[in-house]
């Protein structure tokens, strides 16, 4: 993306000045203190090579050609022993961290819509000695309330330090930790609560008398509830259930005998987590993952990520019972970074939850390291350009000149100094204004805000792809790439190979790049579902040799450099009527960096000639939209009027995004939705996946009208 603007001729007379007198001046100095000018062609590396010259060869990272990795310590073969490890080694240094809430308060807004604004304080910090001996403490206590090693125990709760304490307990007294979403509903809860047997839940006052209370008498053998947060409940939830505090069930662990001492010490080959998907393709699935699987991947991505240690920050605001989260937690606890807490409501000083003027917790936090799906960084790529937008013309023009010339001179291997500090700090401040690497998961991420993300918060912004089913690990972008579109080579943990799919036409005999679906094998591909042997059967694979192999379902290319390109997926490919194949996924990508769209999702029917779309409009680009037009109406109005469908659509079919489209892509119809798109709504996954299934349920009405069946 480059940024164009009608220079006025003075200003863009001094602008180019001061740039040509910058590169001047800072050229030289710079070209050799930033090691470019030693190793200039670094990004072209090969990262990655097939074993064998075979077509449909696996390829493996060129650090593991011979050997993939499988453990980080030698000796540290189980969870309990990697923490053990790190506890030793990094001892007093801050290890998980929590802002201390200072005021809450209810603030109505115009629509008379009450928000709850909060005030937060500092953060408060228990070091790697600390959080060992409370996770050793609960563990304890757990078992002396009956919890038996090998026995499913659940945790349903916000991302928190007590949720990893909780886990970090589990792992050590041998308890296969059951993972459940804050944002699933009833039915789906309670379906992974009875499927997994537990008979003890880890949760918070919140989701127990929102969520839990509600389907107490669906789960029968359960018995016991432990709160992380606060005081009991008031009133019995249900005879046959005790609530607990998790302050007094640590201190009842404190007081045993069997303190440090588990029953059953993990094996490597026992289940850690039984993690239940996010049901973007209906009823939750719960995926073994066992302690080696987990120590395989934590180990291939520590070895791609450069540079971790001590001296990093992360932030952590992802849902924990997504892979993402979980492993890169794990990560950053295994070689020594510390963890502070956050929220999306809570994230940066204009979010929903923080009072105007007082710190958001990243700017509090000032994080090193921040993990993060496509949707989040698509909103925040969207809010900077807005703000760039509503600037003079002068500042638009410096921003632009600034932006262009920074693309250029990274996409040589190149750093920019000066236009970092004087024209991108504000950006990066959003996040704190210290962070070096920002990663991405969960779903592809558009090169265009890939390549915004770069530049403006001035680090590296990489992708990753991964699934449960691998632990989340599978490919990472080295920090040097700035390529977009990529999501980089093998880890040193799995190797990966492409399966040709007839039907869609990808082959890995294709020319100039093999393509297929996706199959990852290694130690960190997962032991199946849980309780699901024909799914496991279907989506799993151990060989001759007895190594594990998954397929993904989604469709990749392998460039000459071992970098892998996510192209397709099965389940997005739709064949319309004249016989032309749809990309669902691409045409939502291409149109979701439109201003005016805050979120999209495609849909095509195989018995029709056209594409058709759900679009979640920007309320303040569809406002002005509006009086541009002279449409007169409040958000729900102008959503329901078919001028302003005809007018977004419009908007859609002229703008750039949708060059990179064939014509028979692009929508023809689309319906507008006021209300956004959000877990709670049941529309997305808490990775804010799109769940097809449910939107076209929610949208039929709709689809009957587009497609003239009405």
């Amino acid at each position: 993306m480059e940024l164009n603007e009608e220079l006025h001729p003075v200003a863009g007379l001094l602008i180019h000045l001061l740039i040509s007198l910058y590169s001047a001046v800072t050229f030289i100095p710079w070209y050799f203190l930033s090691g470019e000018a030693w190793n200039p062609n670094k990004t072209k590396k090969v990262k990655a090579k097939p074993v064998t010259d075979k077509p449909g060869s696996q390829y493996r990272s060129v650090s593991s050609l011979n050997c993939l990795a499988s453990v980080l310590y030698p000796g540290s073969d189980t969870l309990d022993k990697v923490f053990e490890h790190a506890k030793n080694k990094f001892k007093n240094q801050d290890c998980l961290g929590m802002r201390e809430l200072l005021s809450e308060e209810d603030e109505i807004q115009p629509n008379g819509k009450v928000f709850k604004k909060v005030i937060f304080g500092q953060y408060n910090w228990l070091s790697f000695e600390e959080a060992h001996a409370r996770a050793a403490k609960f563990g304890s206590g757990l078992a002396m309330l009956g919890q038996k090693p090998r026995s499913n125990i659940a945790v349903f709760c916000e991302t928190r330090a007590e949720w990893m304490i909780a886990a970090q307990a589990c792992f050590m007294y041998n308890f296969p930790l059951v993972t459940l979403y804050a944002t699933l509903g009833g039915q789906a809860i309670a379906h992974g609560l009875n499927e997994t047997e537990v008979t003890h839940i880890i949760t918070s006052k919140e989701l127990l008398q929102n969520k839990l209370k509600g389907i107490i008498l669906e789960i029968p053998k359960l018995k016991h509830i432990i709160l992380v947060d606060g005081m009991k409940t008031q009133g019995n939830i249900s005879q046959t259930v005790t609530i607990h505090t998790m302050a007094t069930v640590q201190a009842m662990g404190a007081t045993s005998q069997n303190l440090n001492k588990p029953q059953v010490a993990p094996l490597p080959s026992d289940i850690a987590v039984i993690m239940y998907t996010s049901g973007s393709t209906g009823i939750p699935k719960g995926v073994m993952i066992s302690h080696s699987n987990l120590i395989a991947g934590i180990t291939g991505m520590c070895e791609r990520i450069s540079n971790l240690g001590q001296g990093d920050t992360y932030i952590g605001y992802l849902p924990l019972a997504h892979v993402l989260e979980l492993s890169a937690e794990l990560v950053c606890l295994t070689v020594g970074c510390r963890i502070g807490y956050s929220s999306p409501q809570t994230l940066s000083d204009q979010s929903s939850k923080i009072k105007r003027g007082s710190k958001g917790d990243a700017s509090e936090l000032q994080p090193t390291l921040m993990a993060s799906v496509p949707e989040i960084m698509d909103r925040i790529y969207k809010g900077v350009m807005m703000k760039v937008n509503s600037m003079n013309k002068f500042q638009r023009v410096l921003f632009a000149l600034a932006y262009n010339y920074k693309m250029k001179q990274i996409s040589k291997g190149y750093s920019t100094p000066l236009c970092d500090r004087l024209i991108f700090r504000k950006v990066r401040m959003l996040l704190g204004g210290k962070t070096r690497i920002l990663l991405c998961g969960g779903a592809p991420l558009s090169p265009a805000t890939q390549r915004f993300m770069n530049i403006c918060f001035c680090c590296s912004v990489g992708q990753g792809y991964g699934l449960t089913e691998t632990c989340g690990a599978g490919t990472i972008t080295e920090a040097c790439d700035y390529s977009t579109g990529r999501v980089g080579a093998p880890l040193a943990c799995c190797e990966i190979r492409l399966k040709d799919w007839e039907e869609g036409g990808y082959r890995c005999t294709d020319k100039p790049n093999p393509r297929g679906e996706i199959v990852i094998g290694g130690p960190n591909v997962t032991m199946g579902y849980y309780k699901n042997e024909s799914k496991t059967e279907e989506d799993f694979l151990v060989d001759n040799q007895r190594k594990r192999w998954f397929f993904t379902g989604d469709i990749g290319e392998f460039h000459p450099d071992g970098c892998l390109q996510i192209v397709d997926r099965k389940k997005d490919l739709v064949k319309l009527q004249a016989g032309e194949y749809v990309s669902l996924g691409k045409v939502e990508s291409a149109l979701k960096n439109i201003s005016l769209i805050d979120n999209i999702c495609a849909y095509a029917n195989s018995d029709q000639s056209y594409v058709i779309g759900f679009v979640v409009p920007n309320q303040k680009e569809l406002l002005e939209l509006a009086k541009r037009k002279g449409i007169n109406g409040n958000l729900e109005e102008l959503c329901n009027n078919r001028e302003m469908e005809n007018e977004v659509l419009r908007v859609m079919t002229e703008s750039s995004a949708s060059a990179a489209l064939e014509k028979f892509e692009m929508p023809v119809k689309i319906r507008l939705s006021p209300e956004p798109w959000t877990p709670e709504t049941g529309l997305v996954t808490d990775a804010f996946k799109l769940k097809r299934k449910e939107l076209r349920t929610h949208y039929q009405a709709d689809i009957e009208r587009m497609y003239g069946r009405k």
